[in-house]
């Protein structure tokens, strides 16, 4: 909220006559009692002659293209000669003998514009007659300058020719306040002044129910007549399935429809962001920023009848203050008289009723309506007003009489006529609740000890009505029962009233003790393993991202997935933050691949991501979730439903690269991301995971079918598929703008056997013995398929084992390879001899021709 430093000050000198406070310190104000604000900002200067004048007269000039005025403007001795200066002027709002405010040559306007006797419009134009905007008063252009008149001027002064920035209070500073959704009541003047109030110790008297508390000019609101009798007022329904609580209106006969608002008034509500419109409309909006009162003002001339509040029909239109038509819904609550809809309540009122240059007659009206019923309508039509925001904040209920006093008395005060006797209130102020607690809760919640008395005080302070029962506690602390203020609809238990006392005593003054770990806990053995594969990952070059949970609709048709594929039964998001991608993913690719995809069209073509996240696969069990009742704990079969209910979510870690793994550099040509490294992915996931992995040759789309293995893990005596690794199918990295030979890897966390193992490294002191094999096998054998039998073969002498060479040749036969391993042996007793290990180096070759049909390359 926008709001002057000026009026606040004014409102708190009502009972503190002594107050000051610097800028800062009335932002630390803010601050020390829970609001922060978005800053502070001064009235940006003006230098120069900036004075008082008086319009003598003026000359219209004909010929351009919007009205021109050529004034004699009499500014006394400031211009140095006594003479009327000359001034072209293109506002209309003036008339002969207002005062205004008037810069003379020499001047410098916020936003450095200097002022200067210059030729325009065929006159010389010696100096300009102001608007508040071009004083920095207001964010948005007005509708013209400033001009005083009859009563306003005489009771102002002024003197022509001094100087106008004391009267114009040039010299404020403006705060934007940020007010949280429960804090409604802070969403005005009355209610950020209590606050500032309580935080910097003062008294504070509040103008809801003490007008002389609102710092108006003098006697403003003295005389008003009183309520009396409502019969010549509409009568007023107010249907039940509204939930409005209250609903009230009074009504001002014969004003003057040419009355502007007084410049104090409207300097308020500029400073608050709100444009000066009308007398009426503008009683309406001072007063809302007043007291936090939202209200309306209707043209009595066009009112017909009594007034009904209730819900509309499906489909009704009515035109808004903004001249935009709007289709009702049959959950709007509007206001309407015998003729038809006349506002839509809680947001914004109909154009039908609307003041306008020829109303005479007013009704104000003021009422309670629902928060969520405001809400919803304010949201359905995309039309958010200052009304809407303190509604469904929570308005003050019992405000509504004051709201009304104030409206009546300002209007005939500012543009005459007389109140009609009478008030119309329906409904009465809501019972607030009775809230049980100890004085001692606050001071037990801080872990400090607070002086006796401070929670009752601090409670008195914003408003609340506290009752000693009379009743202790174990430690001598009084039992209390506190009533709210009808303005606090947010308190509503204890912890709401202790909140509010650590608030308004300095949450910074509550000590601050770091809590003592549990001794025997720390990361479990899966949570560890999940650190550690990540860390390895990272470690060995791979980028870490944040998989999103949800994939594109189609996702599973762009890979060509088979109708029966177990993957394509994903979860549907009924709300979804994008229609188009409103799947929970059971697999991590499509992410994967969004994300390499998105680093690739921002020119990051070289790139090996991975990222480990849970998928959602649905169970026959899960489903809808039950509602068990809220009147209790939810029994143990209560509990197992709503578990059965969910789906499964396992862990997953899944890479993807495209592009080179080593640049081209004066070291050699460039690496590409071949299918070699999404295996050397998979043996760095196991070594972290600490498990054994077994690849083999597998057909799995959305993977190349000739690159692509399945990774297997031994699961109690059984080998069980945990993902897959490899380049992707050709036609889905064309349809995902991936390049061609994008690898990818997906692996399964939560199915790899966990076992937490502190294994005692063996080291010998012997050398090694190394020898090389050369076997021919078939073209389809897998190549680890050979590594297994070499290794089952060679025995516990074998230390390492490592395919550094792959050979074809016509020479080797048709459909016939090579491979060359490199094996490494040593014994942790003793030093090998080559017999030994030539051997061994024989046994595994024996072995490798008994189970893949290995020859030994001659």
């Amino acid at each position: 909220m926008l709001i002057s430093q000026d009026w606040l000050t004014r409102l708190l000198r009502t009972s503190n006559a002594s107050f000051s406070a610097t800028s800062e310190e009335m932002d630390a104000g803010f601050v020390r009692v829970g609001f922060e604000t978005e800053g502070y900002e001064h009235i940006a200067e003006s230098t120069g002659a900036i004075v008082f004048g008086r319009v003598e007269s003026f000359e219209e000039l004909e010929g351009f293209k919007k009205p021109i005025r050529y004034c004699e403007v009499n500014v006394g001795d400031a211009n140095g000669s006594g003479d009327l200066q000359h001034i072209i002027c293109g506002a209309r709002n003036f008339r002969q003998g207002d005062i205004v405010i008037v810069s003379l040559p020499g001047a410098v306007l916020p936003g450095g514009f200097e002022i200067a006797a210059r030729k325009t419009y065929g006159k010389v134009s010696e100096g300009m007659m102001c608007s508040a905007a071009e004083l920095g008063l207001a964010s948005v252009q007005t509708a013209g300058i400033i001009a005083l008149r009859g009563k306003e001027a005489e009771d102002s002064r002024i003197v022509i020719g001094e100087d106008a920035r004391g009267f114009l209070g040039l010299d404020d500073t403006v705060f934007e306040v940020n007010v949280t959704p429960d804090r409604g009541y802070a969403l005005s003047a009355r209610g950020l002044a209590r606050e500032l109030a309580a935080s910097f110790g003062l008294s504070f008297r509040d103008p809801a129910t003490d007008p002389a508390a609102a710092a108006l000019p003098t006697d403003l609101l003295a005389g008003l007549p009183s309520a009396g009798d409502a019969s010549n007022l509409p009568a007023i329904t107010v249907d039940p399935e509204t939930k409005a609580s209250r609903f009230g209106i009074r009504r001002v006969s014969g004003i003057d429809p040419t009355v502007e608002s007084p410049y104090w008034m409207q300097r308020e509500l500029l400073l608050a962001g709100q444009r000066p419109v009308n007398a009426a409309t503008d009683v309406t909006n001072y007063v809302m920023f007043l007291l936090g009162q939202p209200m309306h003002a209707f043209d009595a001339g066009k009112i017909t009848g009594d007034l009904h509040v209730h819900l509309a029909t499906e489909g009704e239109k009515l035109t808004t203050l903004d001249d935009v038509e709007r289709t009702l819904s049959g959950e709007d609550v509007v206001i309407s008289d015998a003729t038809g809809i006349q506002s839509m309540a809680g947001v914004m009122g109909g154009s039908t009723s609307e003041i306008s240059a020829e109303t005479t007659d007013v009704y104000f009206e003021a009422a309670h309506f629902d928060q969520i019923t405001v809400a919803r309508t304010s949201r359905r039509h995309k039309l958010s007003s200052e009304a809407s925001r303190r509604f469904e904040r929570g308005a003050d209920p019992a405000a509504i009489e004051a709201a009304l006093d104030f409206a009546v008395a300002l209007l005939t005060r500012i543009a005459g006529g007389t109140v009609v006797p009478g008030v119309s209130i329906v409904g009465e102020v809501p019972a607030m609740p009775t809230i049980a607690m100890h004085t001692s809760a606050p001071g037990r919640m801080a872990g400090t000890i607070y002086p006796s008395g401070t929670t009752v005080g601090r409670l008195t302070e914003v408003g609340c009505k506290v009752t000693p029962t009379g009743e202790r506690d174990a430690n001598g602390a009084m039992a209390i029962e506190v009533v709210p203020p009808t303005w606090r609809p947010d308190l509503t238990m204890p912890a709401e009233l202790v909140e509010e006392v650590l608030r308004l005593e300095g949450l910074d003054k509550i000590p601050s003790v770091i809590p003592t770990a549990p001794a025997g806990r720390g990361l479990t053995p899966r949570q560890k393993m999940r650190r550690a594969v990540g860390h390895a990952l990272a470690w060995n070059g791979w980028f870490e991202i944040l998989p999103s949970p949800f994939i594109p609709n189609d996702t599973f048709d762009v890979w060509g997935l088979d109708a029966g594929d177990p993957r394509r039964s994903a979860i549907r998001v009924l709300n979804p933050l994008e229609s188009d991608a409103a799947t929970i993913g059971t697999t991590l690719l499509p992410s994967m691949i969004d994300s390499l995809r998105r680093n690739i069209t921002r020119g990051q073509k070289d790139l090996g991501l991975f990222g480990v996240e849970q998928v959602t696969l649905p169970t026959e069990a899960s489903g809808t979730s039950p509602m068990p009742s809220t009147a209790g704990r939810p029994s143990d079969e209560e509990v197992a439903e709503l578990l059965a209910s969910l789906p499964d979510q396992p862990l997953h870690v899944a890479v993807i690269a495209a592009g080179d793994r080593e640049l081209q550099g004066t070291w050699g040509p460039a690496q590409p991301y071949t299918a070699a490294d999404a295996f050397e992915a998979v043996r760095i996931i196991a070594r972290a995971a600490g498990v054994e992995f077994t690849l083999r040759n597998a057909e799995y789309l959305p993977w190349h079918p000739g690159r692509c293995a399945e990774v297997l893990v031994e699961v109690d005596g059984a080998e069980v598929v945990v993902g897959h690794a490899g380049e992707l199918h050709p036609q889905v990295c064309e349809r995902a703008d991936l390049p061609k030979r994008t690898i990818a890897v997906e692996l399964n966390l939560d199915g790899l056997p966990l076992e937490e193992s502190f294994p005692r490294p063996v080291l010998s002191p012997f050398p090694a013995l190394y020898q090389d094999v050369a076997v021919v096998v078939d073209e389809t054998t897998p190549a680890a398929d050979v590594e297994a039998a070499l290794v089952s073969g060679a025995g516990e002498l074998l230390e390492a084992i490592r395919l550094f060479d792959e050979y074809h040749a016509e020479a080797l036969g048709e459909g016939k390879r090579s491979l060359t391993y490199s094996l490494r042996f040593r014994a942790t007793d003793r030093t090998l001899t080559e017999d030994e290990a030539s051997a061994a180096r024989e046994a595994a070759v024996a072995a490798a021709a008994g189970k893949v049909g290995a020859t030994l390359r001659t």
